[in-house]
């Protein structure tokens, strides 16, 4: 799966396109979550600022 994602994004218009991957950090548990988002170039300060919530 990983490696249709890689190809489509480096053809045509998908190099418009990053992965972004940020790690979250469960209060309650302690345990950490990976969450993984496409976004834009122009909008990958937004989605990594975005997580921190």
């Amino acid at each position: 799966m990983a490696k249709k994602v890689v190809a489509t994004l480096k053809t045509g218009k998908g190099k418009e396109y990053s992965k972004v991957i940020t790690m979250t950090k469960s209060p309650k548990t302690g345990a950490y979550s990976f969450s993984e988002v496409i976004v834009h170039n122009d909008h990958v300060k937004d989605a990594i600022a975005g997580t921190g919530k």
